[in-house]
């Protein structure tokens, strides 16, 4: 294909000209799939700091909330831990470390009702075969942030064995809930302090600047693109017109 703009030649053949516009496409629109994501997480943390100005929830005040009305909250209340119980969320990078974070069934006298709490972050051994070593207070002063969305894709059983503390490869809620022998809540606590591991839970992992980051990053590359291709087709109009 060979055409004239402003007095210059271009030639491109067609393939190469299907191929330029189907990456241009692409590049354009994973541009503004960050964009959306940036406005998402935008309003996600506008939502998440009007939630959290209003306090923090006691136990009696969360039970009556539905999963989604609860999801953002901020709670605070003294829990006591349901024994046995003990999951050990696999695969968990904290400071470049592996590790696990842990959550257990904690329950209160206002209640009936259990709550699972992600208490924080405990490092793994060099054996997987063996799980590592903790001490769960039996009371303890919970303070953190409620989610009623935690878990995410997985490949295979979530569970490996019976017993306690069982390790898991997410936080499946209803599942682990049908493992308790008390009614329990529909969302989870994420402890921020006072905790015997290490508290990690970020709301919004990647901010909305980020999003705008990649989305310029995208752009750029889309406008490279269509610049390689123009360049390549001036040249080889050049070329046909010496000829």
């Amino acid at each position: 294909m060979r055409f004239k703009i402003f007095g210059r030649y271009f030639g491109i053949h067609k393939v190469w000209l299907l191929i330029t516009v189907t990456a241009f496409a692409i590049l354009s629109k994973l541009g503004y799939w960050q964009l959306q994501r940036a406005e998402e997480k935008t309003i996600q943390i506008s939502q998440l700091e009007q939630l959290q100005q209003q306090g923090p929830l006691n136990w009696q005040q969360l039970t009556v909330l539905t999963a989604h009305e609860a999801d953002g909250v901020l709670f605070a209340d003294q829990g006591r831990w349901l024994k046995p119980y003990v999951w050990l969320l696999d695969n968990q990078i904290v400071q470049g470390k592996v590790g696990y974070d842990v959550i257990v069934p904690m329950q209160n006298t206002d209640s009936s009702q259990l709550l699972l709490v992600n208490l924080g972050w405990v490092a793994a051994g060099n054996d997987r075969s063996v799980l590592p070593d903790f001490t769960i207070p039996q009371q303890l002063s919970l303070h953190g942030l409620i989610r009623s969305e935690v878990g995410g894709f997985r490949l295979g059983a979530n569970t490996e064995k019976e017993g306690w503390p069982q390790r898991i490869q997410q936080p499946e809620l209803e599942q682990m809930a049908a493992q308790l022998p008390v009614s329990t809540l529909p969302f989870m606590l994420f402890q921020q302090d006072d905790s015997p591991f290490l508290p990690h839970y970020k709301a919004v992992v990647m901010p909305p600047e980020k999003h705008h980051g990649y989305a310029f990053q995208w752009f750029m590359l889309a406008i490279a693109v269509v610049a390689v291709a123009i360049a390549a087709a001036r040249r080889s109009g050049s070329e046909n017109e010496q000829k």
